[in-house]
């Protein structure tokens, strides 16, 4: 009988911890935390991502700024950079990686509008616009056309930023009380960008900008044949031309007229740039983030000006009042004298 109680008691201890413990093989804690997941578990929405290449021509040019074949040039000249190393929940493709950061460049909206029109989240847009804007900082050299014997024009432009946090925040406020870059760009003739500096507050004088960028150390050690053109803010130079800025009648007032007419197509190609994308009117990133945006519109122009996209129509601007250059080189004042007598003395 003894025996026998203890086994029924044995048994009913077995019983208890039964109750207790549903589930044999599994902890209680697990268990329960296991079923009231699955009770909330939030429902998994795969959107749905139709072919952004789908619409018209005149619809992506203006969405995009580019027709369907440049989009496609586009996708296959940056897929090495931007594309995605898995397949996995559906990720993005080249083709909307770019066609989601070409929507930003062309529209300069925020990035919740951007995905809202792609339908897709903000941080996958901001991710998409950073993966292409690094890619096309390596194309920058390669698709300017070539630089030496061509004239090129010389000028900045200010793209204006959200004021930046920190104690620096002071240096980027321009002359005219706005946060911005001072970007430095040259073009040729056809309004190609040759060569961009884009990393000065927009305190920084353009003269200063060029007096320490890698282009004037170039033409100092005589690696281009040929010269640059530029306005009164810059020192004249052998190989950089400026105007007179008090020409006496003739041959000098003749060469000014010459310089402005040729020193247009930078303020033109300025024009096109910030007509084309329109995120260039005001920046709301980071400095360092900002240029580089700016470059990848630059790279940008040049495909689409080679492409023969559509060009904005867009008025040139008159020139900024900057304060005339007084540190003229006697090697380019006797430069610039030559040209006056050789080529507008009559």
């Amino acid at each position: 009988m003894r025996d026998h109680g203890y086994k029924s008691e044995g048994g009913f201890g077995k019983s208890v911890a039964a109750m207790s413990c549903p589930f044999v093989h599994e902890q209680p804690i697990a268990e329960g935390a296991r079923l009231i997941r699955r009770v909330f578990r939030i429902q998994r929405i795969l959107r749905d991502r139709q072919d952004p290449l789908a619409p018209c021509d005149s619809v992506l040019i203006e969405r995009y700024c580019f027709s369907r074949e440049s989009i496609i040039y586009l996708t296959n000249l940056l897929d090495p950079y931007v594309k995605s190393s898995t397949r996995r929940s559906r990720a993005l493709t080249t083709a909307q990686t770019v066609c989601i950061a070409l929507s930003f460049f062309a529209s300069g909206t925020f990035l919740y509008t951007v995905g809202d029109a792609e339908n897709i989240g903000k941080s996958a847009v901001c991710r998409s616009i950073r993966k292409v804007y690094l890619a096309l900082k390596h194309f920058l050299a390669r698709l300017s056309p070539g630089f030496p014997n061509v004239i090129g024009t010389i000028d900045c432009t200010h793209i204006a930023i959200k004021a930046p946090p920190g104690p620096n925040e002071g240096d980027f406020v321009n002359r005219k009380g706005v946060h911005s870059i001072n970007v430095q760009m040259v073009c040729d003739s056809m309004c190609h960008i040759t060569n961009v500096e884009a990393k000065w507050p927009g305190s920084v004088h353009d003269s200063r900008i060029f007096r320490e960028s890698g282009l004037c150390t170039l033409f100092e050690r005589g690696a281009y044949d040929g010269i640059l053109l530029g306005d009164m803010g810059y020192a004249c130079r052998q190989y950089f031309m400026t105007p007179f800025p008090d020409p006496n009648p003739g041959p000098q007032t003749r060469y000014n007229a010459a310089l402005a007419r040729t020193r247009a197509r930078i303020e033109m190609t300025f024009g096109q740039l910030k007509g084309r994308f329109q995120c260039l009117k005001s920046l709301r990133v980071a400095p360092d983030r900002a240029c580089d945006i700016i470059v990848a519109c630059a790279v940008l122009h040049n495909i689409a000006t080679i492409r023969k996209e559509r060009t904005p129509v867009v008025e040139v601007q008159p020139d900024d009042d900057l304060q005339p250059v007084h540190l003229d080189q006697p090697s380019g004042r006797a430069a610039l004298d030559r040209i006056v007598q050789h080529n507008f003395k009559y």
